[in-house]
């Protein structure tokens, strides 16, 4: 026989079959901000190298101290451009036309139009999104050139707001740009390394003080609309410690290692610079900083006398920027984030700079089609603390050169004799001296490539090389549908000329 419930108890039943008995929390999204550094080795910070890094960098050691080191980072290439595109896209460069080398000042846009970018995405999702700094992905031009706004710029990958210079601070025009176009037409010639046409108010010593100052505007600016609930994403590309080598008077003289030092020393103060921002305008614990570089040192800023005194910008990783050894892409990468990444905690995960999309689309619940983000990978997990597996499968490097390697657990199979940049044995000299053309390293055991094992593990060899075979046939690294790269790749390249080649060094 049924029973009667009380008049009280049924309206209790009713109301927990109609009402949840936990509300949804509203998700808060985290503000982003991306400080990207210019050829900073992961040994100029300190905190990362403390036995043989002998340049002060209180402000990146803070972030350390404060956040998640994750110390087998890499870029996925050893010089910017390709680099660049990674951050941005999730794609390596590697699939575009774009098969060596970098682009100029006044190269033609990289980025096709319809791509997903990191920006487009979080802008998609409610973001405000800001560029400050070097671009280096190319620019539309009108037919006026500088006259002309820019018809494909940041602007047509997703940001709101763009202030900075078309790409190294080495490379004409010399001369900012706002938006869509420059805020002064270059009309005289000056020289920063190379010569130009130049703004005639523009000075390579103003831009590193002049990005910390648009920074902490910026996060001024749109502090209380993130405080209402509309984050913003700044992607903070600094110039330095590229070359020019340019500190500010008052930083000249600061370190005893001469300007690189000094320009170092500004670096770190500029990226201290925003983290203050960020605490005067009450957003540091919703704000993701993440700290990092686009390649390694550049062995022309001369590594030599630095080493001399017991700087190694490297660390202990073989070679430097433009290389296929991990000097060339291994990078310092600090994540801080408030409440979720644990204070002074580190990652050994094998991540990529092109990495930032997935992360940014499983943080935000966006879903990335096919067609974006193929070779990106969410590191949500290892600065949640809940990794337990290995997040990528692999991590594929490109040298200036253009040539290949591979990146797997301890194994890392380099497809070239030498450098496959600027360090020598160019890979020219590598084979006339008898190397074989191929090399492998134990990364566990000889985390200073010096030990090429290839003869005796034939099978790893093949094991990576059909791997690497197959990310290419793919147009893509990650779990998906097939994509197309935008030209063919061929992934064992004939070996450049040793003279007059790009293995000379010089500022790219």
């Amino acid at each position: 026989m049924p029973t009667t419930l009380p008049l009280t108890a049924t309206l209790l039943v009713t109301l927990a079959l109609t009402c949840p008995t936990h509300a949804e929390p509203e998700r808060k999204l985290p503000n982003i901000v991306y400080i990207l550094c210019d050829d900073l080795g992961y040994g100029d910070v300190h905190a990362l190298n403390p036995q043989r890094g002998k340049i002060p960098t209180p402000n990146i050691d803070r972030l350390v101290s404060q956040g998640m080191v994750f110390t087998d980072a890499h870029a996925g290439s050893s010089v910017c451009t390709p680099s660049r595109y990674g951050i941005l896209t999730g794609r390596y460069c590697w699939r575009t036309k774009l098969q060596s080398g970098v682009l100029n000042g006044d190269s033609g846009p990289i980025i096709a139009p319809e791509r997903i970018t990191v920006a487009s995405l979080l802008k998609q999702q409610g973001y405000s999104t800001a560029c400050l700094g070097k671009w280096h992905l190319g620019l539309k031009f009108g037919p006026k050139m500088y006259a002309n706004p820019i018809a494909d710029g940041p602007l047509q990958h997703g940001f709101d707001y763009f202030f900075g210079i078309s790409a190294s601070l080495d490379m004409p025009p010399f001369a900012y740009i706002e938006n869509n176009r420059f805020t002064q037409e270059p009309s005289v010639t000056k020289k920063w390394v190379r010569s130009g046409l130049a703004a005639a108010d523009f000075e390579a010593v103003d831009v590193l003080p002049a990005l910390a100052h648009k920074a902490t505007q910026y996060i001024a600016g749109h502090a209380a609309d993130a405080r209402a609930g509309k984050p913003f994403f700044l992607y903070v590309a600094l110039t330095s410690p590229h070359t020019p080598l340019v500190p500010s008077p008052q930083w000249q003289g600061k370190s005893p290692l001469g300007p690189y030092g000094d320009f170092v020393m500004q670096t770190d103060s500029t990226a201290g610079e925003v983290l203050n921002a960020l605490d005067s305008a009450g957003l540091a614990d919703n704000t993701l900083v993440i700290f990092t570089s686009d390649n390694g040192c550049a062995p022309y800023i001369g590594v030599d006398k630095l080493e001399a005194q017991g700087h190694f910008p490297s660390a202990e990783f073989r070679g430097y920027k433009s290389d296929i050894w991990d000097g060339g892409h291994r990078i310092p990468f600090i994540a801080r984030w408030p409440g979720k990444v644990k204070p002074g905690s580190s990652s050994d995960q094998l991540i990529c700079l092109t990495d930032l999309v997935a992360t940014c689309a499983e943080m935000t619940g966006a879903k990335l089609p096919d067609n974006a983000g193929e070779d990106s990978v969410s590191i949500l997990p290892a600065l949640s603390g809940t990794d337990t597996v290995p997040l990528r499968q692999a991590v594929v490097h490109h040298s200036i050169n253009g040539l290949f390697a591979i990146r797997q657990g301890n194994w890392k199979l380099e497809l070239c004799a030498g450098s496959g940049g600027w360090s020598k044995p160019g890979d020219a000299a590598a084979l006339k001296e008898g190397l074989p053309p191929i090399q492998l390293y134990d990364m566990t055991k000889d985390v200073g490539e010096k030990s090429n094992v290839q003869s005796a593990y034939p099978e790893t060899v093949a094991r990576l090389t059909k791997l690497l075979e197959k990310y290419v046939a793919d147009g893509r690294s990650t779990p998906g549908a097939v994509q197309k790269n935008d030209v063919p790749v061929v992934i064992f390249k004939k070996v450049p000329k040793e003279k007059g080649s790009t293995t000379e060094p010089v500022a790219d």
